[in-house]
């Protein structure tokens, strides 16, 4: 088994196109770049891999495009929980892998509008460096493709919805650092 905490930064948010549903604004929104931090969970398969299930917290900002005012609409958390894969290709201490992982995001915004969970999908590629058999570190670069479907309402309550958007997939990156303690 193994734990790893880490942090990074969440970048390259894909901006969508939307309509502002009270007044009918149209404009792009998107999510701001900000740091994260998360943890995995998992086990080590036969060599060359592990499975493990990995949570990202990101609090960050839901932002107008253009100098409408207000530009930052609310302030927001995204979270990813996914279930995934690495396979090493081992070379002494230094272990290069890729991985992929599903599972699903939940965007938060701090109003009175619901919380949106949609699915989504992972990849990745990284590095790893064994310091000992039971500590390594690593970093790595991940992308997260969450599905939103085309033409859909986005932060709703019960009698009224914020944004009409107009996407298929949410693209957002990730580079991460952190360590790997193995038990």
């Amino acid at each position: 088994m193994f734990v790893a905490p880490f942090g990074g930064y969440s970048f390259a948010a894909t901006e969508f196109d939307a309509i502002e549903l009270n007044t009918q604004t149209q404009s792009g929104i998107n999510i701001s770049e900000s740091g994260h931090y998360g943890i995995m969970v998992g086990i080590h398969t036969r060599d060359p891999g592990n499975v493990y299930l990995l949570y990202s917290h990101q609090a960050t900002e839901l932002n107008r495009r253009g100098n409408v005012p207000p530009k930052q609409l609310t302030t927001l958390d995204v979270d990813y929980l996914h279930v995934g894969g690495s396979l090493y290709f081992s070379h002494g201490a230094l272990r290069p892998y890729i991985t992929t992982s599903l599972g699903l995001t939940q965007m938060r915004p701090d109003n009175d509008y619901g919380n949106e969970t949609r699915f989504s999908m992972g990849f990745g590629a990284g590095v790893e460096y064994q310091v000992n058999p039971r500590l390594s570190l690593f970093t790595d670069a991940r992308a997260f493709a969450t599905f939103v479907s085309s033409d859909n309402a986005l932060f709703c309550d019960a009698s009224q919805c914020i944004w009409q958007i107009s996407a298929d997939i949410m693209w957002q990156g990730q580079v991460n650092a952190g360590l790997k303690l193995r038990f």
